[in-house]
């Protein structure tokens, strides 16, 4: 990675230019507040067990549930993998960035980050697409790491709209300022003969 100088003299060390990570706040405070409910409501349920107080009736019945069913019961299966599908999804929002429509632009020496709604990367590229001498009508589709353009030709041979194609939309990538720039795919077709 290299090093840049500042204008004071000291050295710095650009920004990685990594994903963007979600706040997840409706996830994270539904189960805070259901584990919140449940351990309240446990905790209440001890106290008054261990002040010589009889057991909630709903304890005391999944208490007896529990006794007398065996692990390989059906219920018993189902309460576990749905308790395994909770977790390993709480799991995955813990540790995945989640805003994926969003591309990470380079920093440079400047610590601000910026990112670019793939849709807005993709209304761009298809500007700049329409205007390809040739070019009748245009999708573009941007992911991470790929742009795929897929063009209708009306006139001109479709080798020489897909290089010019390749050159506008290459340009036009690498205008964008992406920290990771993707790779790009361009089908050129004809229209479809009416009928």
């Amino acid at each position: 990675m290299p090093v840049l100088e500042k204008e004071d003299g000291h050295r710095a060390r650009p920004a990685r230019a990594g994903r963007f990570w979600s706040a997840r706040r409706v996830p994270a405070a539904l189960a805070a507040l259901v584990l919140l409910a449940a351990a309240g409501l446990l905790l209440y349920d001890l106290a008054a067990v261990r002040t010589h107080h009889t057991a909630l009736p709903w304890r005391r019945s999944l208490a007896h549930e529990l006794a007398r069913r065996p692990l390989d019961d059906p219920w018993v299966l189902a309460g576990a993998g749905v308790a395994v599908a909770l977790g390993l999804w709480l799991l995955l929002l813990a540790l995945t960035p989640g805003l994926r429509a969003v591309l990470p632009m380079r920093t440079g020496a400047n610590p601000v980050r910026a990112g670019l709604d793939r849709e807005a990367a993709a209304l761009v590229l298809r500007d700049r697409a329409v205007e390809v001498p040739g070019v009748q009508s245009v999708r573009v589709r941007v992911r991470r790491s790929r742009v795929a353009v897929a063009a209708v030709s009306h006139f001109r041979e479709l080798d020489d709209v897909r290089a010019d194609l390749d050159a506008a939309l290459g340009d036009g990538i690498r205008q964008l300022g992406l920290a990771r720039p993707p790779a790009l795919s361009v089908r050129v077709r004809r229209p479809a003969g009416k009928g």
